[in-house]
């Protein structure tokens, strides 16, 4: 088995954070995979954006960012 790490983003609302992962890989149909525990991670990044906690957000992620929409005027 070997391992490896990605980067996945989690989007709530106007947040977006990114969060980095460990892939696992093993011989078989369902590789690469992430573990239970990555995924309890995944989905407590996603929790603590949604009620507002960018501490605890920022906490088990990389990077956390605010989304600022833009019109199609903006982009020139």
């Amino acid at each position: 088995m070997t391992n490896r790490t990605t980067m996945r983003l989690v989007r709530e609302g106007e947040y977006v954070a990114e969060v980095a992962v460990e892939l696992l890989e093993e011989e078989g149909a369902w590789s690469p995979y992430i573990s239970v525990g990555e995924t309890s991670r995944l989905d407590a990044v996603r929790e603590a954006l949604r009620v507002g906690d960018l501490r605890r957000a920022s906490e088990l992620a990389e990077r956390v960012y605010r989304l600022t929409p833009l019109s199609a005027a903006d982009a020139r």
